[in-house]
């Protein structure tokens, strides 16, 4: 028989969840696991909204199992920790991100630090558990995970605006390292100007790239130019523009999620450029293959990182000051955030103040 997700471990829990495919989320008790020999527990103080967490709570992805409490940018202070646990203490600030679990013998796991692209990686909620449970994230009032999949935030590293760099940092830093676009003066455009297109803009600027926005919007140029300091901005929707820049960029970093065509992307490529797919769009986009042949061009794809590199990522975010432009909110606003996320009316991340404000449900 299975048993309702208050009653599945022995620690209450209290979080924010959709029972349904509304996606509408509201208070719910819920359980977590004891804390385990190398486990890590930590009272959640802030953690990001990510669009992926709307697509998962309206299962437009077709995996989602309700209840279902999103959230894998969290953060927060250690209460408890496993007797074998040796990179945390109690009162330490960390974080978990998109994963909680691998198979830890597979290639990837062992000799890659790509737990990421482990067969059996275990996402932070809507996922199966080693025991067969269901995972929860982080709209909740406490976390618990294996020490393996917790990340140490450094001082300096603001917690609430530091929350987001745990999937959408991790996102865009893994394939600028991984297909060299972290060489000083690589020219580096940037589609998308939302969640993860800033800080993709922060990381590649502190990486030494040129770096170009591509926006649909001439609205965002300003921002693009002044505040992230981008050092020049396309408007995809005029010709002329686009024209003029074919052929000169080294790579793309595609971080929109709505259906959009890739071909003009493409075509700004110089021969042997990369198109890096980071946004998750919820129908398939076509693409052409001509002009792929015609200057030996790439369309790839990256998915977060393994531990390594996450940790990685928010040391160097720390130590160059990169952090993401937050909106903080309360917990009964979430569905409003939410609302406003499907209208792109956010710059640039919501992010829960779990720690003061999520109330429990009785």
């Amino acid at each position: 028989m299975v048993k309702a997700a208050e009653q599945e471990h022995p620690i209450p829990a209290t979080g924010l969840a959709a029972q349904d495919s509304s996606g509408t989320l509201s208070p719910v008790n819920f359980s977590r696991r004891e804390t385990g020999e190398k486990d890590v527990r930590f009272r959640v103080l802030y953690c990001g909204i990510c669009h992926s967490d709307l697509h998962m709570a309206k299962n437009e992805w077709g995996t989602s199992i309700y209840p279902l409490i999103p959230g894998h940018e969290i953060v927060g202070v250690v209460t408890e920790v496993g007797d074998k646990v040796q990179k945390f203490k109690i009162g330490d600030n960390v974080g978990v991100g998109c994963m909680v679990g691998a198979c830890h013998s597979c290639e990837n796991c062992n000799k890659n630090n790509l737990e990421n692209y482990c067969p059996n990686m275990i996402f932070t909620y809507s996922a199966k558990y080693h025991d067969g449970t269901v995972t929860y994230g982080g709209y909740s009032d406490h976390m618990v995970a294996d020490e393996h999949y917790v990340v140490r935030i450094p001082d300096g590293l603001p917690l609430d605006a530091g929350a987001p760099l745990l999937c959408a940092g991790i996102t865009v830093y893994s394939p600028l390292k991984y297909f060299g676009l972290d060489n000083p003066g690589t020219r580096v455009g940037i589609v998308g100007l939302g969640g993860l297109g800033h800080v993709a803009v922060k990381f590649a600027k502190a990486m030494g790239a040129n770096v170009t926005v591509i926006s649909t919007s001439i609205n965002k140029k300003e921002e693009a130019l002044e505040k992230l300091g981008a050092d020049s901005f396309l408007v995809s929707r005029d010709q002329d523009q686009m024209n003029a820049a074919i052929g000169t960029l080294d790579s793309i970093i595609d971080t929109v999620s709505a259906v959009h065509s890739l071909l003009p992307l493409i075509r700004l490529l110089k021969s042997h450029g990369k198109l890096v797919m980071v946004g998750v769009p919820e129908k398939p986009l076509e693409q052409p293959i001509f002009p792929l042949l015609m200057g030996r061009k790439i369309v790839a794809g990256s998915a977060m990182g393994g531990m390594k590199e996450t940790q990685e990522i928010i040391e160097f975010g720390a130590k160059h000051n990169i952090r993401a432009d937050i909106e903080l909110i309360p917990a009964d606003y979430v569905n409003t955030a939410m609302k406003r996320l499907v209208k792109g009316d956010i710059n640039y991340r919501f992010v829960i103040d779990v720690g003061n404000t999520l109330k429990s449900s009785n």
